[in-house]
């Protein structure tokens, strides 16, 4: 069922419908190296083969899974072969986000001479996995999921050719069908497909698939999750900003997600413990125990029961008052160290366990805070260069205010004393 010409191609008009830059290079006869990026099943192998086919190149394909740059080389060398005979070479290479930089590099002087059109399809961020040198000498052409109207149309052609599809054997999908099949695909033609070859296996000729007949052949889905990839990131990212947003219902949805797909219970409760820490953090600095002894549940129980305790935690989260003070002043500090670098400790604040270090003046003239009314000393705890700097300002809520108000009155003692 894959399509023959840039014509049959559905649900990625945005990439290559008609007035797309990328069509009027087929058109023109000018088709460039590209990378493919886009979700499973989105048609990225589809695309590449029509691409071949319109520009009359020879179609070569290699999966990174399998191949390394032996093989590289015996493509290049049929291609080189080709060209003196006039014709040019198309290089599809799949999951070339799995290909090491190494490997990668073997096709630049190859792209560079117009030996090869490379065209790699990729799952992932090609600005995170295609060397920067390699991505700089292809376009990157985003695939998108196939929404419901063009996995329809998929279906429906499936149904009805009869070359190359079901339509031979006069086969039908009643409403709750056709609906279940368009779900189960989550974007993805080809599981939709795998999944109605499967009950038109077991169905008689001239048959009407039932809701039923899609079930079964489905089984349980498995929901689309690279752990180590752009989904994983992707769920992770929806997951913070949810409950830092104070979303409640998001918050939820997406941890779920991310426990459904398969993902290690204890990564998502590493990322609540930043959020305690990083989104709600002195607003609410009691929270961060609480998600501590959710970590220590989720350690205990594991899967399933331990999703009450992620649940529990992200609840929590999202319903507690927000500060990023301590990340701001994190950031400032870090800043501050990396441009004054590793100023001396003052000595009346160094530890002077012996006779030597007492006689060069460690803790000489330090001031024992508890012998003083109030524990309120005048005296400078930072390098001098640094004195008086702030790099923390509280946050606009209630326990902040409580902190500002204390720091003020410490000020004021200081300066009083």
């Amino acid at each position: 069922m894959r399509p023959r010409s840039v014509d049959e191609i559905v649900g990625q008009e945005k990439a290559v419908g008609t007035g797309t830059a990328l069509r009027r290079l087929i058109e023109d006869d000018r088709l460039p190296s590209l990378i493919l990026w886009g979700p499973p099943g989105s048609g990225k192998t589809s695309l590449a083969r029509v691409l071949a086919g319109t520009s009359g190149a020879a179609y070569e394909s290699l999966s990174a899974v399998l191949s390394g740059v032996k093989d590289v080389r015996e493509v290049v060398e049929r291609a080189r072969e080709r060209r003196r005979e006039g014709q040019g070479t198309l290089l599809f290479v799949d999951e070339i986000h799995r290909f090491n930089k190494a490997q990668q590099d073997a096709f630049l002087p190859h792209v560079e001479a117009g030996t090869i059109t490379l065209v790699g399809a990729t799952t992932e961020n090609p600005s995170r996995c295609v060397n920067g040198p390699l991505l700089s000498r292809c376009r990157v052409v985003v695939l998108e999921a196939l929404d419901d109207a063009a996995l329809g149309a998929v279906l429906d052609r499936a149904l009805t050719d009869v070359e190359r599809g079901l339509g031979a054997r006069k086969l039908s999908l009643d409403a709750d069908a056709r609906a279940g099949l368009v779900a189960v695909a989550g974007g993805d033609a080809r599981t939709m497909l795998n999944v109605l070859e499967s009950a038109a296996g077991v169905a008689a000729d001239g048959a009407t698939l039932s809701k039923r007949d899609v079930a079964d052949a489905a089984g349980r889905r498995n929901l689309l999750h690279d752990k180590s990839g752009e989904s994983h990131y992707n769920l992770a990212s929806a997951l913070q900003k949810s409950i830092r947003s104070s979303d409640i219902q998001a918050g939820l949805y997406w941890a779920m997600r991310l426990v459904e797909a398969g993902e290690d219970p204890r990564f998502v409760m590493r990322r609540l413990l930043v959020i305690a820490s990083e989104d709600v953090g002195l607003a609410a600095p009691a929270v961060l125990p609480i998600v501590v002894a959710a970590a220590d549940a989720v350690e205990r129980l594991g899967l399933p029961e331990c999703r009450f305790a992620i649940l529990e935690a992200v609840a929590v989260l999202a319903s507690a008052p927000k500060s990023n003070s301590m990340k701001t002043a994190m950031m400032a500090l870090s800043e501050e160290i990396e441009k004054t670098g590793a100023l001396p400790v003052p000595l009346h604040i160094r530890n002077a366990p012996t006779g030597l270090m007492k006689d060069l003046g460690y803790g000489k003239g330090y001031q024992y805070a508890h012998d003083f009314a109030g524990g309120f000393v005048d005296q400078e705890h930072l390098p001098p260069e640094l004195a008086d700097r702030a790099w923390y300002v509280p946050g606009d809520n209630a326990k902040e205010r409580e902190i500002a108000a204390q720091m003020e009155r410490v000020r004021a003692a200081r300066k009083k004393s």
